[in-house]
């Protein structure tokens, strides 16, 4: 009989763990049947690009990741008056549209602005029936040339920092930053005291 409250013994010591190994051998062919599924769906999307639509550079959200940048939903209606692309059209030539969407910063809205004048500039519109040329579609000689975009439709190009080096002088070197950094702290601290100091001091010298 066991004695005492202990843990009733559930030790598993035969399990067949060579009968549960996962395997991956199907990798190689699971690689093929990707790249045909691409380009299976290229074909489909001819003249579309591959990627989907256009889609604006957007800010990350929260305090962690705001400095970084990333594809976002779909373009302001405020972008795309300033690019000067009507709303309606945008999401029949590949652009993609948010129009909850509001422009808190200048500088990103000129910046997806000047993306989707490039876009625009680059666009091949094909039209809708064979043969038959609207007001805004593209000339037979550019439909001839155009070619579908098949990887990432207008990628990021996110700019590395560029680094200074400095050469080290003898100044930087015997300059104490803990004690600097110590003084400061003290300085702030009496900040108040000091000024109400100086401003009775300035009193009595008047009297």
């Amino acid at each position: 009989m066991v004695k005492h409250n202990n843990v009733v013994p559930n030790g598993h010591f035969k399990k067949h763990w060579q009968n549960y190994v996962r395997t991956w051998f199907n990798q190689p062919a699971r690689k093929t049947r990707r790249r045909i599924a691409r380009q299976k769906k290229a074909v489909k999307k001819f003249p579309q690009p591959v990627d989907g639509p256009l889609r604006p550079i957007v800010h990350c959200q929260t305090l962690k990741y705001n400095m970084k940048i990333r594809k976002g939903r779909g373009f302001s209606l405020e972008e795309l008056k300033a690019a000067g692309i009507p709303k309606k059209l945008a999401s029949t030539i590949g652009i993609a549209v948010d129009h909850r969407r509001k422009n808190h910063s200048l500088e990103g809205l000129q910046a997806n602005v000047q993306r989707l004048k490039t876009y625009k500039a680059n666009l091949v519109v094909f039209p809708r029936r064979v043969g038959k040329f609207k007001a805004g579609d593209s000339t037979p000689e550019e439909l001839a040339t155009a070619t579908q975009v098949r990887g990432h439709l207008m990628p990021i190009v996110r700019e590395k920092p560029s680094i200074e080096f400095v050469k080290v002088t003898d100044e930087m070197k015997s300059f104490n930053a803990y004690a600097k950094l110590r003084i400061e702290q003290v300085n702030q601290r009496h900040v108040g005291a000091r000024m109400k100091k100086a401003a009775e001091a300035e009193k009595d010298e008047k009297k």
